[in-house]
């Protein structure tokens, strides 16, 4: 059985087993489990997906993290239990992913299984034990260190499986997610375990009133977050009318920077980068060719890659040039510079631009369902000086993946993004 099936059928499980064991005793603390319902399925409402399609929805997260922990409301024992726990979440996680599951914006089962699991392990290892009254003795600060504690191990069990969801549907390496999602533990997913903690204890001393008090900082840092994903995707955009101009210009084919960004992202991945190298490598995969805006003379079809080494660094010190001019990052820059180096002396997001750029060329003019395959096996005999091994080897890895790659970038000139995806062996896309 695969993970993903997997972890599907685990959420499923406890899903099912929760709601019948709740449907069997029935609902406990209706005032509070409405109130928490309700925050919850308003924090699934506001959910977005950031440009690597990991699922946000930290008011709705620290919602069931509060309700997994708590132990009381107003100085009164709550009588709630993990399996209500979880029913409620989960009933409010579902009527909050109606419009999403509506629009097919963002995809919603797997988000729900790691919802459901993370609650339930947090709710499993707080409820029994706390209904048991083994922390009557813990007072003063010992207390909220254990939340803390407990919210840590939830939060690590969270970026497990949301790796592990993400390798199953991409194919992308498991490490590297992993480190971006725990990574992201230390931004806004430190919000959210501080604003869970700080819930369940304000709703113990002084009742549902604490809840809305609470949620106003992590609202504020949820818009803080929302806009400056914006002005990243304004900036990303910008990069891509950028890299068009020479499109514009009859410099290179409509769509050959937008290919190369897309299937360079791809390798990388395949490759184990991540968060800004992965950024870096978009953006100069982007305007790798930006540097024939200063020929005289164009390259025919704006194929690099055939010209004499000295003519290739010549334009890519050109390109480097202007990408410098445009108040870019200088890592862009460099990448763009160096595209044309030997080989050895090479970044990696350099040689993967260089491998990748190579590969389109190639596979466009070779023509026919053969191209791709042709442009390919070049790419493997030039390993000797020309490409690097471990890079061409990973792009073979990319294109021949059953399932595909996906990976994206923004259109051209538009607040849109393409999505590439489920390619054949040696794909290749024209126009």
């Amino acid at each position: 059985m695969s993970p993903l099936r997997l972890i599907h059928g685990a959420a499923a499980l406890v899903a099912a087993g929760s709601l019948a064991v709740t449907l069997w005793t029935g609902l406990e603390d209706r005032g509070v489990a409405l109130a928490f319902g309700t925050l919850i399925t308003v924090g699934e409402l506001t959910r977005w997906s950031d440009d690597q399609a990991r699922q946000a929805a930290p008011l709705g997260a620290a919602g069931s993290l509060s309700y997994a922990l708590l132990g009381a409301d107003a100085g009164r024992p709550a009588q709630h239990g993990a399996a209500q726990v979880v029913t409620v979440v989960l009933v409010a996680a579902l009527l909050g992913a109606v419009p999403h599951i509506w629009s097919g914006g963002t995809p919603t089962a797997d988000h729900l299984a790691r919802r459901v699991l993370t609650v339930g392990f947090a709710a499993v290892c707080f409820q029994p034990p706390y209904d048991k009254r083994l922390f009557a003795s813990w007072t003063g600060p010992a207390y909220p260190l254990l939340l803390l504690v407990l919210l840590a191990l939830t939060s690590l069990c969270g970026a497990v499986l949301a790796a592990t969801l993400a390798h199953c549907r991409t194919g992308w390496p498991f490490g590297p997610l992993l480190r971006e999602e725990l990574r992201g533990l230390l931004g806004i997913g430190s919000a959210v375990g501080a604003t869970g903690a700080v819930m369940a204890l304000g709703v113990a001393v002084a009742g549902l009133w604490a809840l809305p008090v609470f949620c106003l900082p992590l609202l504020l840092v949820q818009l803080t977050v929302r806009r400056y994903a914006a002005v990243r995707a304004t900036y990303r955009q910008t990069i891509a009318s950028l890299a068009r101009a020479t499109e514009i210009a009859g410099c290179t084919p409509a769509g050959h920077a937008h290919r190369v960004a897309a299937l360079s992202v791809a390798v990388g991945r395949d490759l184990g980068l991540t968060g800004p190298e992965l950024t870096v490598l978009e953006y100069a995969a982007l305007m790798h060719d930006i540097g024939q805006l200063s020929l005289v003379d164009p390259v025919p079809a704006g194929a690099t890659a055939a010209l004499p080494a000295a003519e290739q660094r010549r334009i890519a010190l050109l390109g480097g040039a202007v990408v410098r001019q445009t108040g870019v990052d200088a890592a862009v820059a460099v990448v763009v510079e160096r595209q044309a180096d030997p080989c050895p002396e090479q970044p990696l997001a350099a040689r993967v631009v260089r491998a990748v750029n190579a590969y389109e060329e190639k596979a466009r003019d070779a023509g026919g369902p053969e191209g791709p395959l042709r442009a390919l096996e070049e790419l493997r005999l030039g390993t000797a000086g020309d490409y690097a091994p471990e890079v061409v080897e990973s792009l073979a890895r990319v294109l021949a993946r059953p399932r595909g790659w996906r990976a994206t970038v923004p259109a051209h000139g538009g607040a849109r993004r393409t999505e590439l995806s489920d390619p054949a062996p040696g794909w290749v896309t024209h126009g």
